[in-house]
């Protein structure tokens, strides 16, 4: 059993961080700034002392765990995804850094923007290391493709990604990454990078038709799966709403392929304006999350089971072999935040790009059912609200606070909800920081036992993440 404690020397001997000797900001230098100042503060400690901690050598290789006791890194490196959280972070914090600038904080801006932007760069360049390239038969063609793989190659480009090596998902935070910097940094490879992605998330789109005439639809949770995921859907809303506005005053065009409704067979192409088909997209996959994921309670089951085929299959037509078509039955739990968090972003930007009041309803209505359903008050101490964290859990929720941040220029009653994520951060920060980070329990700290205080590096990176967020969220307070 673990057993958790409170030693109050060791809050007075954490002065600097173990991994590094540029410690970046002190959140202590400025005793009268503003809670966004210190927000913005807190996230740039934690990702300065995290960097060093996680990070080794020029290729930037991402240890998963960090212990801060016994200053040990894992051997076991972080999947795409938990490298991707390094990314989210800093995003975060640039993003924090513009919003400072615009408010009338520009020495914060001046003495950090560029630093970011640079570490930003470095991050994307040795992304590459879980890059691959290889062959995959899709519902509508044969194509050649280089995407990201679960994990880390010996070199850049030679990362295994066939079959069940990458998932839609994991391209998918990518992309929202990618476009979340190019508008900060206005980086055209950003922008190109973000739309080669999304064209090879939207190809994994089953557009095949089920006995009733009807599109299946969804997206699989990777080309070597079959099942239909909340995360494998959900994630990729927002992206494409964000590139229906970048193009939405733009004539530029894109090539769509589909099967032809008339006999259900025949796959076809068509130039269509890239405003209209993304934000087309981006109302279809929402949709198709809805209808066969929300459950009666209000927030989100995990992925449609019970699929036939139960593996990947390929058929011909017209000589030409695609792959075929799959129908799923069963809806499988369980209710996790992040599901409910990319749903909750996803009707936000879509309210904000359609005017739809049907979008508005359900983002006002999937927020206070997820915070009722995940948010338990006084569980773990009194006067704050718990989240689960096991799993991964830590990230996930960090995901459905961003949704809440999403939603919050419409609908302030999630001031509430955010505030809940505030509390728990603060009180890791004021009672347990240790060497520059935060225990895997904001609520309840570190172990007694030094050998079980590691720490996943995609729960330091999302704890930063959310302390920009809501550095964000102060100024627009």
């Amino acid at each position: 059993m673990r057993v958790f404690f409170i030693i109050a020397f060791n809050f007075l001997l954490v002065t600097f961080a173990a991994c590094s000797e540029n410690q970046g900001p002190d959140n202590n230098e400025k005793p009268n700034s503003s809670v966004s100042d210190k927000n913005l503060q807190n996230a740039m400690q934690i990702v300065d002392n995290a960097i060093s901690c996680y990070f080794t050598g020029s290729g930037m290789s991402m240890s998963r765990y960090y212990n801060p006791y016994t200053k040990i890194r894992s051997d076991e490196k972080g999947s795409v995804w938990m490298y991707t959280a390094s990314i989210e972070a800093v995003n975060a914090i640039l993003h924090g850094l513009v919003a400072q600038k615009e408010n009338g904080n520009t020495d914060v801006y001046d003495e950090n923007f560029n630093r970011y932007k640079d570490l930003l760069e470095k991050l994307y360049d040795n992304a590459d290391y879980y890059a691959g390239t290889y062959e995959l038969i899709s519902y509508t063609q044969t194509k050649t493709w280089t995407v990201y793989g679960v994990n880390r190659g010996a070199a850049k480009g030679t990362a295994k990604v066939e079959g069940i090596e990458n998932v839609y998902d994991d391209q998918m935070w990518l992309i929202r990454e990618l476009l979340e910097s190019y508008k900060l940094t206005n980086n055209a490879e950003y922008l190109s990078k973000a739309e080669y992605l999304t064209e090879y998330v939207l190809d994994g789109w089953d557009c095949t038709f089920d006995v009733y005439g009807q599109e299946r639809g969804g997206i699989p949770w990777g080309p070597g799966y079959v099942t239909k995921h909340s995360c494998s859907n959900g994630p990729m809303i927002s992206p494409l709403v964000w590139l229906h506005e970048i193009y939405k005053d733009k004539d530029d065009d894109i090539t769509h392929r589909y099967i032809d409704p008339a006999n259900k067979l025949t796959r076809k192409t068509v130039q269509k304006k890239k405003s209209e088909y993304y934000l087309e997209f981006a109302e279809k996959v929402y949709q198709f999350q809805k209808k066969y994921l929300l459950r009666s309670d209000g927030v989100y089951d995990d992925m449609m089971g019970g699929c036939s085929p139960s593996k990947p299959e390929t058929e011909t037509v017209y000589g030409v072999t695609y792959r075929k078509g799959g129908t799923c039955r069963d809806r499988v739990g369980p209710a996790i935040t992040y599901n409910s968090g990319t749903m909750l972003s996803g009707a936000s930007d879509l309210y904000r790009a359609t005017g739809k009041s049907t979008y508005f309803t359900d983002a006002k209505n999937l927020a206070d059912a997820s915070f009722k359903y995940f948010a338990k008050l006084g569980e773990t101490k009194d006067g704050y609200y718990t989240y689960n964290i096991s799993g991964f859990r830590n990230w996930f929720n960090g995901v459905l606070m961003r949704g809440y941040m999403d939603f919050y220029p419409y609908y302030k009653n999630v001031d509430k909800y955010l505030n809940s994520f505030q509390m728990n951060l603060d009180y890791a920060f004021d009672n347990f920081l240790y060497e520059n980070m935060l225990p895997t329990n904001l609520l309840v700290g570190w172990s007694y036992d030094n050998s079980k205080n590691r720490v996943e590096g995609m729960f330091t990176f999302a704890f930063a993440a959310e302390y920009a967020v809501l550095s964000r969220f102060e100024l627009e307070k």
